[in-house]
């Protein structure tokens, strides 16, 4: 992966230079232009109350843009600029043309899908990024409950209350409040947070630096503190929380070290550590705890014996370094996401090649999660896409969410019920949230 420590400034400069032309920064100076002459009781922000204004399920019925950029205020419709952004949006790839090169792979799929709807768009909750290639920052615990990154903290939002709570602020200093074997005492001071994963009560942030802060959220303070490496290519680049075959909570680590970490949370230590021969960008493991997918800085994945680390099978197909890995609840299937602007299905009993190939609209396919009940599969594009599939179908058909502006993370609720999209903006910044649909579905007026 491409690495670098940068502030906010720095990266908004990256992001320029490697993933979007300057569009997004015209249409928000037209916008600032005919707001400030404008006499609308309805603008960016509830004067009246001094908050946000956000958008509701009603809202959008009754024609509201569901970001509430004010379309009929600015001389480009919202077709033209979509137009724009697909012309003009720059994919990053690390090997030229891999984007174009996999379109003779991909499956047609029939869109048009409804499997979920949009319910709200919460704009008083800023979710961030701050590296352009990691995209695991938003995490749904229940159907109401979602942790993700806003600058220098880890947020709780609560869409019953439409509230926003600080869990974790990294901008200082962060030390470990219990005593384990092994944690760093002295902790850390202005991590920068790459990565996260939030599951039953745990938090864990991984940083630009291989640090990993682990807290219980039913516990005050942080419970663990500590690095997986010192190398200086450290960056923690994905964590996955599960429950071990001997029924402790553990996690695994990727790294940019090129290792694959295994931690077991009621020893407080590493228990595995593999090593490969690239980076590695994002791993998975299987329901069953056997096996782990593999992906990083090559084109080919591996799918691993998660006991040993040994390579079962190479997953060749790709054409670029990939991102993303997620396993379908049976086990028997799995995705894999690639800056080849494609997403990969995989079964277990023949992983010599691929079962289907998904394309994208704009570029990589950085973030991809199933559902609990296995039914559906969503796709985080690097901006203005999330595709949601019918997984259990044969992915023939999908549900292309489209909005503006780079993709932070992407999560269902364990339920199936939520699915959490955040945005990462520097004018339309928030988190979007979707409901399954359902035959009450009648019933979200009164959410």
């Amino acid at each position: 992966m491409f690495h670098f420590h940068v502030d906010d400034a720095e990266y908004m400069a990256m992001e320029d230079e490697y993933e979007v032309e300057d569009v997004d920064d015209d249409l928000d100076e037209e916008f600032r232009a005919r707001d400030a002459g404008s006499d609308s009781d309805v603008d960016e922000y509830d004067y009246m109350s001094n908050k946000i204004a956000d958008t509701s399920a009603a809202d959008a019925r009754s024609g509201k843009d569901i970001q509430g950029i004010p379309w009929d205020r600015l001389s480009i419709t919202r077709e033209k600029y979509r137009q724009t952004r697909l012309e003009q949006y720059k994919n990053y790839e690390n090997i030229p043309q891999s984007g174009e090169s996999s379109k003779k792979d991909c499956k047609i799929t029939s869109k048009g899908g409804l499997y979920y709807e949009f319910r709200r768009n919460s704009r008083s909750v800023k979710s961030t990024i701050l590296h352009f290639q990691l995209r695991n920052l938003v995490w749904a615990t229940t159907n109401h409950d979602v942790y993700l990154m806003s600058h220098f903290s880890v947020v709780h939002w609560s869409s019953l209350t439409c509230s926003k709570t600080d869990v974790l602020d990294v901008s200082g200093h962060v030390a470990p409040t219990e005593k384990h074997p092994g944690s760093l005492l002295e902790g850390f001071s202005q991590t920068q947070v790459s990565t996260l994963a939030v599951k039953d009560n745990l938090l864990v942030a991984g940083g630009f630096q291989g640090e990993l802060i682990c807290k219980h959220l039913d516990r005050p303070g942080v419970s663990f503190c500590t690095r997986t490496t010192y190398d200086d290519n450290a960056i923690t680049t994905a964590i996955e929380i599960y429950v071990g075959p001997s029924g402790a909570v553990c996690f695994t680590t990727s790294n940019n070290d090129s290792g694959v970490r295994i931690f077991d949370m009621e020893k407080y230590q590493f228990s595995k550590n593999f090593h490969f021969p690239w980076p590695v960008n994002h791993t998975s493991l299987s329901p069953d705890a056997k096996l782990l997918t593999v992906v990083g800085d090559n084109p080919e994945g591996m799918l691993v014996d998660a006991n040993t680390g040994k390579t079962v099978m190479p997953l060749c197909g790709h054409l670029d370094f990939s991102f993303a890995s997620a396993w379908h609840p049976d086990g028997v299937t799995f995705a894999t996401g690639n800056q080849d602007k494609t997403c990969r299905i995989w079964d277990v009993r023949n992983p010599s090649k691929a079962l289907a190939v998904l394309k994208g609209n704009l570029g990589a396919i950085r973030s991809i999660r199933y559902t609990s009940d296995g039914k559906y599969m969503a796709m985080a594009e690097p901006a203005d896409f999330v595709h949601v599939y019918d997984a259990k179908n044969g992915y023939e058909k999908e549900q292309e969410i489209d909005f503006f502006g780079e993709i932070s993370g992407v999560s269902f609720s364990p339920d199936t019920e939520a699915l959490y999209i955040g945005v990462w903006d520097r004018t339309y910044g928030s988190l979007l949230e979707y409901g399954r649909c359902r035959n009450y579905s009648y019933l979200d007026s009164f959410i």
